[in-house]
């Protein structure tokens, strides 16, 4: 997977070295040269010393070809405009702001914008939200599987309730920015939403489908 960060204090460098090892391509960004000391001299992705937000360096970082984003810079308005522009002009398929103000969740989302906070949990929670592809399966329990799905497109604004089928799948879980809660039947669903769902194995096929996965011209990957 090829990503671009953009801000490489604690936060970004410990992301680019954690994304680095695990085999992704990776270019950091950052306005300040020195920074790029955080990463060490063994780090074998690209560094490119310039404002995120400014087309040409992020032409330059080759966004057009990237799978994701990360923007944890010191200001929110930054990582906020810098996700913007990589999701409504480059439409990079997954975006992700650092956030210090929790005030501001809320506007991120609505940009389409996933945000994380605080630098230890940070690198953890933004590493995970780019491991995973939209129908992933966590855990096999004999004939039951725990997945986690995105939520596809069509079915924001709809309700849990239309993804339940009594005795073989269940939403047992829905992490909404960076807080996860319990459902009820009647809670709709919003953009962005990461589903956790129970399922016997027999029924994936069947929740796919509910799902909207899989589908000729409206498959979701």
């Amino acid at each position: 997977m090829k990503v671009i960060i953009v801000g490489c204090g604690k936060l970004g460098s410990g992301l680019a070295l954690n994304l680095s090892k695990k085999g992704h391509s990776i270019t950091v960004i950052d306005v300040n040269a020195e920074t790029f000391k955080l990463l060490g001299e063994n780090f074998k992705g690209k560094t490119i010393l310039g404002v995120g937000f400014d087309k040409d360096i992020l032409e330059k970082a080759r966004i057009r070809m990237a799978d994701a984003l990360i923007a944890c810079s010191k200001s929110d308005d930054v990582n906020a405009l810098v996700g913007r522009v990589a999701r409504n002009i480059y439409r990079v398929p997954r975006v992700i702001s650092r956030l210090y103000d929790p005030r501001s969740a809320e506007i991120y989302r609505s940009l389409g914008i996933q945000t994380i906070s605080t630098t230890t949990w940070g690198v953890q929670q933004a590493t995970e939200m780019l491991s995973y592809d939209q129908f992933d399966s966590l855990l096999q329990m004999g004939d039951m599987e725990i997945v986690r799905v995105e939520i596809p497109e069509l079915l924001v604004g709809r309700s849990v309730n239309e993804l339940i089928v009594y005795g073989e799948i269940q939403v047992v879980s829905i992490m909404r920015g960076n807080k996860a809660f319990m459902p009820t039947r009647g809670t709709i669903f919003q953009s962005h939403d990461i589903l956790y769902i129970a399922a016997y194995s027999s029924s994936l096929g069947k929740l796919k489908k509910l799902l909207g996965l899989g589908q000729k011209g409206g498959e979701y990957r």
